[in-house]
């Protein structure tokens, strides 16, 4: 296939990295049997950039790994961690696990289990985060499994093109409505960009010898510029 073909191309550093907006699963696999993963790391991740309230809030995993275990989520922790430092040129950034609550006995077995693992890491865990965390919570990374992970992803990008949609039909219920979006415009124009799902295309695949990024299956010109 031509996604074996393009990660063939990076393991023989023919490629510096593989871009592909096909089958997450089949890019997840196939990446880990070809470039294989880097020493302690089980399972690559997704990782992308989230628009919030103090900066962006780097999120992981998006989708590659359905079901996880508290060592994974972890070793997810350990390189979002790595990667929010870098990028955001902090020492040590603040890391939460996902939940349904931010009580120690909230969530399932295996988040509680990975919320003790990730107490004694080492990291800078700041506990259990709320979804309404990603985005106003004082946090840098944000752990989850990728199932919950993808659902939320979708979700955030469903409630943009909501809003646009909603904005839009309101511009041009009447003429005054019409001229009052004229003189707003350039700030609704930056608002509808710093909101932009296609902005955010592109997550990087981690946990591989290899730089793998993958786009969203229905990606137009743009957001496939941006991955």
């Amino acid at each position: 296939s031509s996604m074996r073909v393009a990660l063939e191309l990076v393991k023989a550093n023919e490629a510096d990295a593989c871009v592909s907006a096909g089958n997450t699963g089949a890019l997840m696999a196939t990446a880990r049997y070809v470039l294989k993963t880097l020493p302690g790391i089980d399972r690559p991740a997704i990782i992308s950039a989230l628009p919030a309230l103090t900066g962006p809030t780097y999120m992981l995993d998006l989708g590659a790994n359905v079901g996880c275990t508290a060592e994974h989520l972890l070793q997810f922790a350990l390189m979002g961690s790595v990667i929010a430092s870098d990028m955001l040129d902090v020492e040590r950034p603040r890391v939460g696990l996902l939940n349904i609550g931010q009580e120690d006995i909230k969530g399932n077995e295996i988040v509680r289990e990975a919320g003790e693992l990730l107490a004694q890491s080492g990291l800078n865990y700041i506990g259990f985060v709320e979804g309404d965390g990603i985005f106003h919570a004082e946090v840098d990374v944000v752990v989850t499994d990728g199932f919950v992970g993808n659902v939320a992803l979708k979700t955030m990008e469903g409630v943009a093109r909501l809003i646009a949609t909603f904005m839009r039909q309101e511009f041009r219920k009447s003429k005054a409505r019409v001229l009052q979006g004229l003189v707003a415009k350039s700030a609704l124009d930056a608002i509808a960009e710093r909101v932009d799902p296609r902005r955010y295309n592109g997550a990087s695949l981690v946990g591989l010898n290899g730089i793998v990024l993958k786009s969203h299956g229905g990606a137009d010109e743009v957001a496939f510029e941006n991955a």
